[in-house]
């Protein structure tokens, strides 16, 4: 297990609510050597003591369930460098400090905007790194097909060819217990893997609603947006885990293999398909349904450029041509300020023949089976049943299961595999730039305005699903 990291963008909004903590459940768990040690940087001029008290703020706001003992070792470890990538000395003196004058690998984590990667990358090349390092980048992986590209092959240069075992491209949504259960129950049960198919799926909706809004974070969501920000890595990941082929073991390489196969049998749309499969939308005033407090417009929420044209809904429609699912529509959605927290795939099976229960039969609903992504961990299969009467009659039998919280949350699961070299989570270069590629015809349709932005009250259902 390597015991130095580097974290680049220490003071954001990622390390305070994910990472830091992150690293604290580590510590909690003893999955921490004794040696470790983290360097945090930013552009902040500060000392050591100004970002240990940023940390412990951090650490007691979000990591509160952790023991106070394990809080304070982690803040012991901490030192702070100020970095500007421009002026490569900066980074430099960052990893002297991590290393304190040992020859050894360390972890450079970029939780960082995409826009910043290059010029990071740059600098960690031209100041070198030591052998057997690792670097972790937080997704997006790039701002479109040519940036990630361009990303990758930097990499690979940064890693003398080592992408796959030296490089880490985080999605947190891979280490969710319930996200990599969804292969659980696809294939370790007869009773489901025989019907994962589009003979009897006819619909699957991948849901990422969320009912705040931008909880400060607009200098960076306002340059993103939900399709970037959710869709194209989150759910693309979500989609490929539900509809690839099995693997045949789950070691990086296998899993991999599959997930690009299955991106790259995803249809790309056409622009007519763009304006009738697609809709985006940005929230205006209203009550949040979480807390019930005022919601702005997001155009006037602070950090806001309401010329960037942002979307905060963003829904598509795809279809996957491989026989498998040929025939079976795949929804993709996520928005905030929303009047519902979802976080689920919803799998909608084809209706059964009415009789022999006749127009009564009509009426029912499909089966479908639901798979929570992110809380509540639970899993329910709606079916239909047979009440006894008289006169005896169908109704809905709804079967439901609470899955036990995992032994880490998804960030602590990322930290570890990325110390301890465990890449099994980690996104494949020639996989992002597949998903890059599903997105591509969307974001030049909706860069030409070819179709309209939707508003939808805060705390509301948001804009019209497609039909």
């Amino acid at each position: 297990m390597i015991d130095r990291m580097v974290l680049f963008g220490a003071t954001g909004d990622l390390s305070g609510r994910f990472l830091l903590p992150g690293l604290a459940r580590l510590r909690a768990a003893r999955r921490l050597p004794s040696s470790f040690r983290l360097v945090g940087s930013g552009r902040d001029d500060w000392g050591e003591e100004e970002f240990r008290n940023h940390a412990e703020t951090q650490l007691t706001k979000h990591a509160a369930d952790v023991a106070a003992d394990d809080r304070n070792w982690l803040l012991a470890t901490l030192g702070y460098q100020r970095v500007d990538f421009d002026d490569t000395d900066t980074v430099r003196r960052a990893l002297q400090a991590a290393l304190g004058g040992y020859a050894q690998p360390l972890v450079a984590y970029l939780a960082l905007p995409s826009a910043v990667f290059p010029a990071a990358v740059r600098a960690l090349q031209t100041v070198g790194m030591p052998p057997d390092s690792r670097i972790a980048l937080e997704k997006p992986f790039g701002e479109d097909l040519d940036s990630a590209r361009a990303l990758n092959a930097q990499l690979m240069e940064l890693t003398g060819g080592k992408d796959e075992e030296a490089v880490f491209r985080v999605d947190h949504v891979l280490a969710m217990a319930t996200v990599q259960n969804l292969l659980g129950i696809r294939l370790a049960n007869r009773v489901l893997e025989p019907v994962w198919n589009s003979a009897h799926v006819e619909q699957v909706d991948i849901l990422w609603d969320e009912t705040l809004g931008l909880e400060g974070r607009a200098s960076y969501y306002d340059r993103t947006g939900a399709l970037k920000d959710v869709v194209q890595n989150h759910l693309l990941q979500v989609l490929c885990l539900v509809a690839m082929e099995p693997p045949l073991s789950l070691n990086q390489g296998d899993l991999a293999n599959q997930k690009v196969d299955l991106l790259r049998s995803v249809r790309p749309l056409t622009p007519d398909q763009v304006k009738y499969h697609t809709r985006r939308g940005r929230y205006t005033a209203g009550l949040s349904a979480e807390t019930g407090e005022a919601l702005p417009r997001y155009i006037d929420e602070e950090g806001v450029d309401a010329d960037r044209n942002t979307e905060t809904y963003a829904e598509i429609w795809l279809e996957i041509g491989n026989w498998r699912w040929q025939g079976t529509r795949f929804r993709l959605r996520s928005g905030k300020a929303l009047a519902a927290r979802r976080k689920e795939v919803v799998l909608h099976f084809r209706a059964v023949p009415p009789l022999p229960f006749g127009e009564v039969g009509d009426e029912l609903p499909p089966n479908e089976l639901v798979i929570g992504i992110d809380g509540p961990h639970g899993l329910s299969m709606n079916l239909t049943g047979m009440v006894s009467g008289p006169p005896s009659h169908l109704a809905p039998l709804s079967l439901e299961k609470t899955l036990s919280e995992p032994e880490l949350p998804a960030y602590s699961r990322v930290l570890l595999d990325v110390l301890t070299g465990d890449s099994r989570l980690s996104i494949r270069g020639d996989e992002a730039e597949e998903s890059w590629r599903v997105m591509t015809p969307i974001l030049q349709g909706w860069a030409e305005n070819l179709i309209p932005m939707e508003e939808y009250a805060a705390g509301s259902a948001g804009p019209p699903p497609i039909a």
